[in-house]
């Protein structure tokens, strides 16, 4: 093995907290790093979830969980425009169906009252269906405050910012021993060696388990999976803004809910149940079809035609099967350079900002943090071609024509954006990796036409053989050989 690699501060887990507080780090002159055990940011929690920016009316008064979801609100507009990440305002309905439903949404809307959230309404049933007339109910609760955003463009976004500013990421990195050293500790992953000062631990639904290599063995994390299917892009025709039931108590999530996406598509989900793998993240029958009956509760004129894709994320709950609910965001110093972040569910994408300050804070409370006077906290994403104006359209295939070929049919991406994509600062070339950053093979025919083409751009222009072309990273090779 060669000699450590030595940083000041290196951080486990490159989802949206590991990320932000890469980011955060990255205003200072300290060095540091992010291990990650998958091929690319956000491939975890981050990357599969409802891509909504909470509020904050759900979660208990006087909480990290309320306080940092606020916090994280009320910032997210600004943060998303300095990264260049789409996110769109929309607010959201919670809808009631009985009056116990009823009384549940004003528990929340005094409980989002105190947390501090902004324009909480009750609207009697005229009032929902003036609104949107296609939903069901007998009344709602309406959330001004509430977004909905590109979550992977969003870890991708603080991630290539970070780099930008002087951290590294190693990725395909699973770290496989963590001791205690004087002055720090030293981590191996990926066959390599650290040595840092101080070690963030937000390995996510591996948390727990991160924790137990660095001598901490108190944590407990229960996988909760939820099924999503995924609809055309109808959203603008059919709901405007996320619509959710009123929860039920002891639930593992917020109910089965519909949600419009920043790209137009439409979601249906989350399901909530507690599983036995961290990595299970099967589609399965019984699941998918409990959802759409619930979807069409909310919305009676849905169609089975309508969805082309389904996924699932899992939450790395520390609520054990049978409490449901959640438990607070854990977030500690257990040992002196250790600082463990544990149980980042939902809100956790919208708090990741909040969190990473508290962390610096406490990085800060151990070591000098110089500001780095050559920070830039602004960072431009990939131009996407179908939203722009003729005009804009007609410039950019003048600086490079390679805008005006269309690989990607459905979604309308170009050769020139697929490039900008495989040519990404954290040198990421996967299939995912580059359908989320440019968004190609999410269309109708789920990549049956623009898969192979973007496949034979990695191989022909940028040099990788066949064998290596991989959807995830490996184990997820797409191709075996040669048939001659």
């Amino acid at each position: 093995m060669e000699h450590d690699l030595e940083y000041d501060v290196l951080i486990i887990g490159a989802g949206a907290v590991g990320c932000a507080v890469a980011r955060a780090l990255s205003r200072y002159t300290a060095r540091v790093a992010v291990l990650e055990q998958e091929a690319d940011v956000a491939a975890g929690t981050s990357g599969r979830n409802s891509a909504v920016v909470h509020a904050g009316f759900n979660n208990r008064p006087g909480s990290r969980m309320a306080k940092l979801c606020v916090a994280g609100n009320q910032g997210f507009e600004a943060l998303c425009n300095d990264l260049d990440v789409p996110y769109q305002k929309t607010g959201k309905l919670l809808v009631g169906f009985d009056e116990q439903d009823m009384a549940t949404l004003r528990r929340l809307k005094a409980q989002g009252d105190t947390n501090g959230c902004r324009g909480l309404a009750m609207l009697t049933q005229a009032e929902l269906h003036a609104k949107l007339p296609q939903v069901g109910g007998i009344g709602a609760m309406h959330s001004p405050e509430t977004g909905i955003f590109d979550p992977f463009l969003y870890t991708v976004a603080l991630a290539e910012n970070a780099a930008a500013n002087g951290v590294s990421f190693f990725f395909r990195a699973p770290v496989t021993q963590i001791r205690a050293i004087p002055g720090g500790w030293q981590v191996t992953a990926g066959g390599k060696r650290f040595t840092t000062r101080y070690l963030v631990n937000s390995a996510g639904l591996f948390s727990a388990q991160v924790a137990k290599l660095a001598g901490v063995g108190d944590y407990r994390i229960y996988p909760c999976r939820g099924e999503y299917f995924i609809l055309d892009q109808i959203a603008r025709d059919v709901l405007p803004l996320p619509v959710y039931p009123a929860p039920k108590q002891g639930a593992g999530g917020l109910g089965v809910h519909l949600t419009p996406t920043v790209h137009g598509n439409l979601l249906i989900g989350p399901s909530a149940e507690y599983i036995e793998s961290p990595a299970d993240t099967a589609s399965t029958q019984p699941v998918l079809d409990e959802l759409f009956r619930q979807a069409q509760r909310l919305l009676p004129g849905l169609e089975r035609r309508q969805i082309i894709g389904a996924y699932a994320g899992i939450r790395p709950k520390q609520a054990p099967p049978g409490e449901g609910g959640y438990w607070d965001f854990v977030l500690r110093e257990d040992r002196p350079g250790l600082i463990d972040l544990v149980g980042i569910e939902s809100p956790g994408l919208t708090a990741s900002a909040p969190l990473a300050e508290e962390v610096v804070a406490l990085i800060g409370q151990g070591m000098d943090l110089t500001p780095d006077p050559t920070y830039d906290g602004h960072r431009e994403g990939i131009p996407r071609f179908r939203d722009l104006p003729p005009d804009e359209r007609a410039k950019l295939i003048q600086q490079d024509p390679d805008f005006g070929e269309v690989i990607c049919r459905c979604q309308t991406v170009t050769k020139a954006e697929l490039r900008r994509a495989i040519e990404n600062p954290l040198g990421v070339k996967t299939i995912a990796g580059i359908k989320y950053r440019a968004w190609a093979t999410t269309g109708r025919c789920q990549g049956g036409y623009c898969l192979p083409r973007i496949a034979q751009l990695l191989t022909e222009d940028y040099g990788l053989a066949p064998e290596d072309v991989t959807y995830r990273g490996d184990g997820s090779e797409l191709f075996v050989g040669r048939v001659k």
